[in-house]
């Protein structure tokens, strides 16, 4: 059943009570998104929604890397462009390989399972980095990092998973194959993006009429997102150029002064919605998943994933230590705990092939890292940041020290 306009106002009004509820405990929203959804599907309280790939890519995606990318500055960018490409390549290729080679000789995966998973399992979320740390309050060069890198790395996850589902049916890959997979993924989601996101400006500039630029910047999201999507290409990558374009160039016309705030204002509430209905449905499936069948696999890759981040990360960081592009190494903790898995595994675990082996047990354990994530390193992201220094004292801990 669709997401129809009812069960959409049920999923708000559970959202927003929420959000009031998780500001008074001081627990992320995140969590307690997730935790609402596991306590929904509990109470067998039926919405008639599910989560599905094409839900995830083609309605809650689109806004919320549309609206990062609308914050995203060329010049913050330009200054760390090469750890950022470096982490994004060669960073998910490392994970992806060390995940794959986990499964296959301690788990006992046949290649045809463990490299799809070790794939798609790789690659850092942008949909829960972003809510984690901006609700963290984290600003500045890390943050940046974080965003843009989970954002950038779907290029070569998407291109790596299109190869390792290839590579599934028996065919032969090589890495000439790779490398052109890699190169059209990227390039065709950067042509389709700068064409829809300039189109779009030079059709602002002929209004100051701030809804019809809201309704203009709502086509870029979706129009760049399902255009390369098409192709086959990088929704996400296509979407990252359009908000970057509109975000960074004043040429073309652009948008006026009042639709310029009205459309970030607009955006903020529209990742808000997307972040709200992504996790609650999240929390709602994981009942439905039967991870402990399968937890002992589940504790193996959430190992393995975290291991392979930690070696992407230190491994890639290293190549930059004696550059102006270094990387502190309280940074590099954060960037290592900070490798979200959320809703973009999920699309791709679900969009596996019936036919692959262990697809089942594949979706689940997926599921039981997305929940580690949401769950562990989510619920314990804020006091990391703060013992690491990069957040101030709690509030309540800041009066204190003055009254004495």
């Amino acid at each position: 059943m669709g997401l129809r306009i009812e069960r959409i106002e049920e999923l708000l009004l559970i959202a927003a009570v929420v959000g009031m509820l998780t500001r008074r405990l001081r627990l992320p929203y995140t969590v307690g998104l997730t935790l609402a959804g596991i306590g929904v599907a509990l109470a067998h309280i039926s919405l008639h929604v599910e989560l599905t790939r094409e839900l995830i890519f083609t309605a809650l995606l689109p806004p919320l890397i549309f609206e990062a990318a609308l914050q995203m500055h060329w010049r913050e960018l330009r200054a760390d462009a090469g750890v950022i490409a470096v982490l994004a390549t060669v960073g998910i290729v490392l994970a992806a390989a060390l995940v794959a080679l986990g499964l296959r000789y301690i788990a006992d995966w046949p290649w045809a399972a463990a490299i799809p998973l070790g794939v798609l399992i790789s690659a850092t979320d942008p949909v829960s980095v972003i809510a984690t740390f901006k609700e963290a309050g984290v600003k500045g060069r890390l943050r940046l990092l974080v965003e843009s890198e989970s954002l950038l790395n779907d290029g070569t996850t998407a291109a790596l998973y299109t190869v390792a589902l290839v590579a599934t049916t028996g065919a032969a890959v090589g890495g000439g194959d790779v490398a052109l997979s890699f190169l059209v993924t990227v390039v065709g989601a950067l042509v389709c993006g700068a064409l829809v996101g300039a189109a779009v400006m030079l059709l602002a500039g002929r209004t100051d009429d701030h809804l019809v630029e809201i309704t203009l910047s709502t086509i870029a999201a979706y129009g760049s997102f399902l255009l390369a999507q098409h192709f086959g290409f990088s929704g996400v990558l296509a979407t990252l150029t359009t908000g970057l374009l509109m975000g960074n160039v004043t040429a073309l016309g652009s948008f006026s002064e009042r639709g310029r705030e009205s459309v970030a204002s607009f955006w903020e509430y529209a990742g808000f919605v997307a972040n709200s209905l992504i996790f609650l449905l999240i929390g709602m499936r994981l009942v439905a998943q039967h991870v402990t069948e399968v937890i002992a696999v589940a504790a193996l890759t959430i190992a393995l994933a975290f291991l392979g981040r930690a070696v992407a990360v230190y491994g890639c960081c290293g190549l930059f230590a004696r550059t102006k592009q270094r990387v502190s190494l309280a940074h590099q903790h954060l960037l290592v705990w900070g490798g979200l898995r959320g809703a973009l595994a999920l699309a791709l675990a679900l969009g596996l092939p019936d036919n692959m082996p262990e697809r089942d047990a594949a979706i689940s354990v997926t599921f039981a890292v997305v929940a580690f994530s949401i769950l562990v390193q989510s619920l314990t992201m804020t006091p990391l940041l703060r013992r690491l220094g990069e957040l101030g004292p709690r509030r309540g801990a800041a009066k204190r020290q003055n009254v004495v």
